[in-house]
């Protein structure tokens, strides 16, 4: 049985109402997001989090807040997100958190007359020694617990620096991928060759419909075909992040699911 669970909400911001919102629908997990206030590690209260885990029987992963480059070219910036980033895999130990989600930033461009151009791109050594050294800072981090930083796909891993930095971080175990079926609907589907061709490495999912570039639809909103998903994430045991941002379509995927004996 596949393993469903929910982003953050803006309309739920409190932990317990998203963990009672969480165990209504059955679902088995809550997605930290770290771009919201109130899941900054300064805020977050290990006790509040461990009781709420007890007593709602949820778990939980963590988004990491999308502007998190560890290859920033100004190096007291990237020193402050790694600091970060180890603190929030302390916290994940602690917790029993399998997945840490990531984002791989593509960086600042150039718009020249005729193209668009990477400042990573164009001095991609410099971007994988960077990826480098946060992976095996991550790995050392990590060490023999069962974390997972899990490098999700965003608007594509359409260069060249992109896919070197995907595979650099891919040779430590501590990282795997998360697909992100809308996003890539949203590209024409550009990502999900390269990310089967490492499906050993696929261990999570966020699941939404879409239609055209419109995404995170309830599921059966669109004009995805979430069954040939659903049968992915199964093959792979991923777990799935219902990834919808309001409380009415979370409601809407669940009862699509359900409806439809996944659950």
């Amino acid at each position: 049985m596949l393993c469903f669970g929910m982003p953050t909400l803006i309309e739920v911001p409190e932990l317990r109402r998203s963990a009672e919102l969480c165990r209504r629908l059955g679902l088995r997990f809550i997605e930290l997001n770290m771009s919201f206030p109130q899941n900054q590690l300064d805020r977050l209260d290990l006790a509040e989090l461990k009781a709420v885990k007890e007593e709602y029987g949820i778990f939980y992963t963590i988004h990491i807040d999308e502007s998190m480059d560890p290859c920033s070219v100004n190096p007291r910036i990237a020193k402050v997100y790694r600091e970060d980033m180890r603190r929030t895999v302390a916290l994940a130990r602690e917790l029993e958190i399998p997945t840490l989600n990531m984002h791989l930033l593509r960086g600042i461009y150039v718009t020249l007359p005729d193209r668009r151009v990477y400042i990573y791109g164009e001095n991609e050594d410099f971007f994988l020694r960077q990826l480098r050294s946060f992976r095996d800072e991550m790995t050392e981090a990590i060490g023999d617990s069962a974390v997972r930083i899990c490098v999700e796909n965003t608007d594509g891993f359409d260069r060249q620096f992109l896919i070197d930095g995907v595979d650099t971080l891919l040779e430590s175990p501590a990282f795997g991928l998360t697909f992100d079926i809308g996003h890539d609907h949203a590209i024409k589907r550009i990502d999900e060759p390269l990310l089967l061709a490492r499906g050993e490495r696929l261990h999570h999912m966020h699941m939404h419909d879409g239609r055209g570039t419109n995404v995170h639809l309830a599921l059966g909103d669109g004009e995805m075909d979430i069954p040939y998903f659903l049968r992915l994430a199964q093959s792979h045991d991923c777990r799935v992040v219902l990834e919808t941002k309001t409380v009415a379509a979370l409601e809407h995927s669940v009862d699509w699911l359900r409806e439809r004996g996944y659950f």
